[in-house]
C-alpha cells in the first residue's frame, strides 16, 4: 500500500425500490475540505493520465462501469517512495479512494464509465503535471496497450522530466 492513499468499500442499501450510499462522511476524513466536486463519462479504452498533483487532494469513486486505476509514490520524503498499486474498481461494489498530492495516478476504463471526484483546492493549471502514461520507468502495467487518449496526455513528458519540475 501507498502511504496516505485510503481505498474504501462504501456501504450500500438495497431494498426493492434501489438503492442508497453514502458517499462522503467528514468525520471519516477530517482533514480532507473539498471545495471542487467534477463529474466524468469515459468510453471504453480511455485512458486519463498519468497526472501528480503537488497541492491538491484527489477523492474519487467509480460510479458506473469498471475503471483499472494506477498509482505510484513519487513523493521522496514518503516511507513509500517509488512503491506503485494498481487496482480494479467497478460502479457494482463502489469504493472511495484518496490520492494524496505527489502521488501519480491514471485511469484506463475497460467499459463505458462514470465517476465523480472531489478536490481540496480549486483547479489550478499549474498544478496539473503528468508524464507518459506508457513510459517504461514509470513501471504501470496498464490492462490495454491501446488506449484512447486526449491530446495533452498523449504529449505529456517523459517520469524524467516530471521528477524534474516536481523538485522545483
Amino acid at each position: 500500500m501507498i502511504s496516505g492513499i485510503r481505498i474504501t468499500k462504501l456501504l450500500s442499501i438495497k431494498d426493492y425500490r434501489g438503492e442508497l450510499t453514502e458517499i462522503f462522511r467528514l468525520s471519516d476524513l477530517p482533514d480532507f475540505k473539498f471545495k471542487q466536486s467534477n463529474f466524468v463519462r469515459s468510453k471504453a479504452g480511455v485512458l486519463r493520465g498519468v497526472h501528480v498533483h503537488k497541492q491538491h487532494t484527489d477523492y474519487l469513486i467509480i460510479l458506473e462501469g469498471r475503471a483499472t486505476i494506477g498509482m505510484k509514490d513519487l513523493r521522496r520524503d514518503s516511507d513509500t517512495h517509488g512503491e506503485f498499486l494498481s487496482i480494479e474498481v467497478t460502479g457494482e461494489e463502489l469504493t472511495s479512494i484518496v490520492i494524496p498530492p505527489g502521488v501519480a495516478h491514471g485511469f484506463y476504463f475497460h467499459e463505458p464509465s462514470l465517476h465523480i471526484y472531489q478536490v481540496d483546492e480549486y483547479w489550478n493549471p499549474k498544478d496539473e503535471l503528468g508524464c507518459f502514461w506508457a513510459d517504461p520507468d514509470l513501471g504501470m502495467k496498464w490492462p490495454q496497450s491501446d488506449v484512447i487518449l486526449s491530446e495533452r496526455d498523449a504529449n505529456l513528458p517523459p517520469l524524467k522530466v516530471l521528477l524534474e519540475q516536481l523538485t522545483v
